[in-house]
C-alpha cells in the first residue's frame, strides 16, 4: 500500500511540475448546413495537430448567423474569432476595414488553386479577405426520362423560350408531376437570388450607373411576367411558399420535370439514399435569352477573421486547415468523394476520383465560370454581385422587393403593381441612404 501511495504521489508531482501548453480558444460562428456540421465533426483532426488550440462552435440558422455576426463585427464585440460569411459581406466589410487580410495561410495552401471567380469574389484589390469553404452557382436540373418520353432534348445552354415550352409540355398535374419548380418564398437570398439572376439574363438590372432603381424598365416587366406566367401554368401549387429546401424535396420525390437552383443540390438529387430519381437526372447551364448572360448566380460560404482579433495566428491556422486541399482529402477518406465541399478549387475538377462520382462537375464549373460579379448585367451597373448588389442596404431592400414578387406569384397582387411597389420602396430606401436625391 505504501508503495502505491508513493507511486501516486510521484505521478502527481510530475503532473504539477510538467509545463502546461498555453491554450488559445477559437470561437467559430457558422451556418447549420451539412458541410459545416461535417467540418465540426472533423475538428479533432485539427486540434490533434495543434494541441495549443481549442475550437468552440456557435452554429446558427442562416438568417440568425448573419444578424449575430453583423452586429458583432459592426460593434467590435469580439464575440467570434472566425466568421462564416458569404460573398455578399466580403467586399462590404473589407472596404470598412472590418476583416483581416488572409496573407499567412502557409506556403502549401496554394491560393493559386482557388477557382478564379470564387477567389475574386472574396478578394478586394487582389487581397484575400476570406477563404472559401464551398462555392456554388445555379443550373438546370431535369428529368432525363421525362424528356426522352416527350421527345425533347435539353441543350447544354438552353434559352428561356425552350425552358418555358418544355415546362408546358411536361406539365402533368393530374399525374402529380409539374413542368418546373422555382423559388417563390420571399427573401433576398430566396426568391430574389433566383429572380435577380433571371433578370440579368433578360437584360435587367437593379440600378443604373447613377443608382436609380430600374423596376420600371421593360426588362424587369418581361422577367417577372415570364416567371409568374410560367409558374402559374406549369409550377406546383403554393409555389410562393417554396424555397430551396421545399423544391429539393419536390424534385427528389419525382414531382418536378425541371428545377433551376444551386449547383450544390446536384449531389443531393443524384444520391439514391435521398432521391427517388437519382439515376434519371441531367444537367444544363442556367437559361439565357441570347443577350450574353445566363441566369446563374455566384456564392461561396467562406471563413474570415474580424479586424482587431487578438487570436489572428490561431484563427489563420484553422482557416488554412478547413479550406485546404488536405481537408478535401480528409473528407473524401471519411465520407467519400461525393461529399467533399464543392466549387472552390481547380484541382478538384481535375481529380478523376471526384469526376467519377460527380456527373454534374463539368456543368458546375462551367456555371461558376459563367458568373461575373464585376460585370453581372448586360448594361453597366455601379455595384458588384450577381444575384445581389454588394451594398449594406441591399438585404433590407431585397427582402421587401421579394415580398412584392412573391405576392405577384400567389396572385394577391399583379405583376404591374408588384413592380410599381418595388420601384417605390427601393427609391425610398436609396434616398434615405443618400445614393440618390
Amino acid at each position: 500500500m505504501k508503495n502505491v501511495l508513493c507511486a501516486v504521489a510521484g505521478a502527481a508531482a510530475l503532473l504539477i511540475s510538467a509545463p502546461s501548453i498555453a491554450q488559445t480558444t477559437l470561437t467559430v460562428a457558422t451556418v447549420n448546413n451539412s458541410d459545416m456540421i461535417r467540418m465540426q465533426g472533423l475538428t479533432s483532426e485539427f486540434t490533434a495537430k495543434n494541441p495549443d488550440i481549442t475550437v468552440k462552435w456557435v452554429t446558427l440558422e442562416e438568417n440568425v448567423l448573419r444578424q449575430r455576426v453583423t452586429t458583432d463585427i459592426a460593434t467590435k464585440g469580439g464575440q467570434f474569432d472566425v466568421l462564416t460569411i458569404g460573398t455578399y459581406e466580403v467586399p462590404i466589410w473589407a472596404k470598412k476595414n472590418w476583416l483581416v487580410p488572409l496573407d499567412k495561410l502557409g506556403a502549401d495552401y496554394d491560393v493559386g488553386d482557388l477557382l478564379p471567380k470564387i477567389r475574386d469574389a472574396v478578394s478586394v484589390d487582389g487581397k484575400l479577405y476570406a477563404a472559401p469553404f464551398y462555392g456554388e452557382s445555379s443550373m438546370v436540373m431535369y428529368r432525363t426520362d421525362l424528356f426522352d418520353k416527350a421527345g425533347l432534348k435539353m441543350p447544354e445552354s438552353p434559352t428561356w423560350d425552350f425552358v418555358v415550352d418544355a415546362a408546358k409540355k411536361l406539365n402533368d398535374k393530374a399525374g402529380g408531376v409539374y413542368g418546373i419548380c422555382l423559388r417563390g418564398k420571399a427573401g433576398w437570398g430566396e426568391n430574389m437570388a433566383f429572380l435577380t439572376a433571371m433578370s440579368n439574363s433578360f437584360g435587367a438590372r437593379w440600378f443604373d450607373e447613377k443608382w436609380e432603381p430600374q423596376f420600371n424598365s421593360p426588362e424587369w416587366k418581361k422577367t417577372l411576367t415570364t416567371y409568374v406566367d410560367l409558374m402559374k401554368q406549369a409550377g406546383p401549387p403554393g409555389a410562393s411558399s417554396n424555397g430551396f429546401n421545399e423544391n429539393l424535396a419536390l424534385f427528389s420525390a419525382g414531382k418536378c420535370a425541371m428545377w433551376i437552383d444551386a449547383t450544390v443540390a446536384a449531389s443531393m438529387v443524384t444520391n439514391p439514399k435521398d432521391s427517388k430519381v437519382a439515376d434519371k437526372v441531367g444537367f444544363a447551364l442556367a437559361p439565357n435569352t441570347g443577350l450574353g448572360k445566363n441566369a446563374n448566380w455566384l456564392w461561396a460560404w467562406s471563413l474570415a477573421i474580424p479586424a482587431g482579433s487578438k487570436k489572428v495566428d490561431a484563427a489563420e491556422k484553422f482557416i488554412a486547415w478547413a479550406t485546404s486541399k488536405d481537408y478535401t482529402k480528409l473528407v473524401a477518406s471519411k465520407e467519400g468523394w461525393s461529399n467533399v465541399p464543392p466549387g472552390t478549387r481547380t484541382s478538384l475538377y481535375k481529380n478523376p476520383d471526384y469526376l467519377k462520382v460527380a456527373p454534374f462537375a463539368k456543368l458546375t464549373l462551367a456555371s461558376i465560370d459563367a458568373a461575373d460579379p464585376n460585370k453581372p448585367t448586360v448594361k453597366p451597373v455601379p455595384y458588384v454581385g450577381v444575384q445581389y448588389a454588394a451594398i449594406p442596404e441591399f438585404q433590407g431592400i431585397g427582402t421587401q422587393v421579394g415580398q412584392q414578387f412573391s405576392a405577384a406569384l400567389s396572385g394577391s397582387t399583379t405583376v404591374d403593381a408588384a413592380l410599381t411597389a418595388a420601384q417605390s420602396v427601393t427609391e425610398r430606401e436609396m434616398k434615405r441612404a443618400g445614393y440618390i436625391k
